[in-house]
């Protein structure tokens, strides 16, 4: 993705998923915004995007961040939101191991109260460890801690899977963080 379409990846993470109010945007229930109000209320923001370019960032995304509707008057963030949305997640079963990156600075909390979904809906997990190690990364010295997700799902979590391969749940108590020492 070239960096035009990083930039209005961005701001359509920062929108769609935490702050539709920034630029006026309403996104109903399940997240979706109105394609034209969407980039009329960009161009009204000094961030005019083309319906072209639009089109681009979601077929271009290898994370599927983002999709239309059936019709393509609608676009929401598939994941990682902030505000409360209902994204009609169906539950799945989930592969043994699923990973999650943090930083080393977060070890001594995970350890104690395990993984929260912070400031988002869920919990973010991967099925690789470079995918995890590169997360990490973004917060510091990076750390890939192995969580037990079948173990847990026989538990009664319930795991999700977006689009774009991400697994995603409310919360992973720490008895089923394997931490690696390194």
């Amino acid at each position: 993705m070239d960096n035009e379409l990083m930039s209005i990846s961005k701001f359509l993470s920062y929108i769609l998923r935490h702050k539709p109010e920034e630029i006026g945007l309403s996104l109903d229930a399940e997240g979706w915004a109105q394609v034209d109000e969407l980039l009329a209320k960009a161009r009204q923001a000094d961030r005019p995007i083309d319906e072209e370019k639009l089109h681009q960032v979601v077929e271009k995304s290898e994370k599927k961040r983002f999709s239309f509707s059936k019709d393509g008057k609608k676009i929401r963030a598939n994941y990682g939101h902030s505000i409360p949305v209902s994204l009609g997640f169906e539950a799945h079963e989930p592969p043994e191991f699923l990973f999650h990156g943090t930083a080393v600075q977060f070890l001594p909390s995970l350890r104690e109260d395990g993984i929260g979904p912070g400031t988002r809906q869920y919990v973010h997990l991967v099925t690789d460890r470079s995918t995890a190690t590169d997360v990490g990364r973004r917060h510091g010295k990076p750390v890939v801690l192995t969580i037990k997700a079948h173990v847990m799902y026989t538990k009664g979590f319930d795991f999700y899977k977006t689009e774009g391969g991400i697994w995603l749940t409310k919360n992973v108590p720490a008895q089923y963080i394997i931490f690696e020492e390194r």
